[in-house]
């Protein structure tokens, strides 16, 4: 692999053009903490497959706008330039263009919000990083979760966008959920999971991002799918209902708190493993309260389960250790 990675370092040395390519690729893989422009293009590769095979092929549109934009952006106001160059500033953006474009339908004003959106979540991470370094932490996707759901609950004012996700404002009532069938086909929904941590709902698409993942880190290739198991059992043994679980969307949460816990802030013993586990399975539970106190307002979670875990646990559990000093992907 270093055979192939020191051409393409001496080549984004010389040539500004790779060098921001190179920016935007580590961007893709910043998602899942990783610093690897090569687990990076294999992303997007599955982000295009998936989104191709869901039918949405504009979702790949806004995945490389918003990471472009982003990154653009953080040079423009002239962000820590190691930060910019390791991608810190193209991956929630990325996700935010795929969401303005799943979540929203519209004309060509909706790619002028896409362009808007992922400039002003590189401004939220901006401000949102000093406010969580003196806790220690790093914003993770929390500028991807604040600056769409801005857009999202600002679009039922404005007729040119329409709001796709289901159910509209309204007061909180009850909820019916169908239990998940016991005989459900639940291993795609378990790797489709994986996948949808980037919203795309393909299960082919996850196969590819688990290998983008362990091209850099077997490691967090393994606890991707840790996370994905677990939540998906915790969801089936509360009786979740089944499309969603079928669907893997109570397992990207967990997927990413598996990672960040297991594969990049703690050192792999027997301890940090059963504090990850639990961190896993608080996931679920805080991603089905925040369903219940979003669902009047009729926006997503998101990230936001992941988001809120990982703080928690992160501070509750110092003594572990880190794994490595200040891994680039979690600066």
């Amino acid at each position: 692999m270093s055979s192939i990675a020191e051409p393409w370092r001496r080549l984004t040395g010389r040539n500004k053009v790779v060098e921001f390519v190179d920016m935007c690729l580590r961007g893709a893989a910043q998602v899942m903490l990783q610093n690897n422009p090569l687990t990076g293009l294999l992303i997007l590769i599955a982000i295009g497959v998936g989104a191709g095979l869901a039918g949405a092929p504009r979702l790949v549109g806004g995945a490389i706008v918003g990471v472009a934009v982003g990154t653009v952006t953080a040079l423009l106001l002239r962000a820590d330039a190691d930060s910019v160059r390791q991608g810190l500033f193209g991956f929630s953006p990325l996700l935010t263009g795929i969401g303005v474009l799943l979540f929203l339908r519209g004309g060509a004003l909706l790619w002028l919000l896409v362009v808007f959106g992922a400039a002003a979540t590189t401004i939220t991470t901006l401000a949102l990083t000093p406010v969580t370094r003196t806790w220690g932490l790093l914003p993770f996707t929390f500028p991807f979760v604040l600056t769409t759901w801005a857009v999202l609950m600002g679009a039922y004012q404005f007729a040119a966008v329409t709001v796709a996700t289901p159910g509209r404002p309204a007061l909180p009532g009850t909820t019916h959920v169908a239990p998940a069938s016991p005989v459900a086909d639940v291993v795609p929904g378990m790797i489709e999971g994986i996948a949808q941590v980037y919203l795309i709902p393909s299960a082919v698409a996850g196969a590819i991002i688990v290998l983008a993942l362990a091209v850099n880190s077997l490691r967090a290739a393994l606890f991707a799918i840790i996370g994905t198991v677990v939540a998906t059992l915790v969801a089936i043994w509360y009786e979740a209902g089944a499309s969603a679980v079928d669907a893997g969307l109570w397992d990207f949460n967990a997927v990413l708190t598996a990672i960040a816990l297991g594969a990049v802030s703690y050192r792999p013993t027997l301890a940090a493993i059963l504090y990850t586990l639990f961190g896993i399975i608080a996931t679920v539970f805080v991603q089905a309260a925040l369903t219940t106190v979003l669902e009047p307002l009729a926006i997503p979670t998101l990230t936001a389960p992941f988001v809120i875990t990982t703080w928690l646990f992160l501070l509750g559990k110092r003594h572990f250790g880190p794994d490595r000093p200040a891994p680039a992907a979690a600066r």
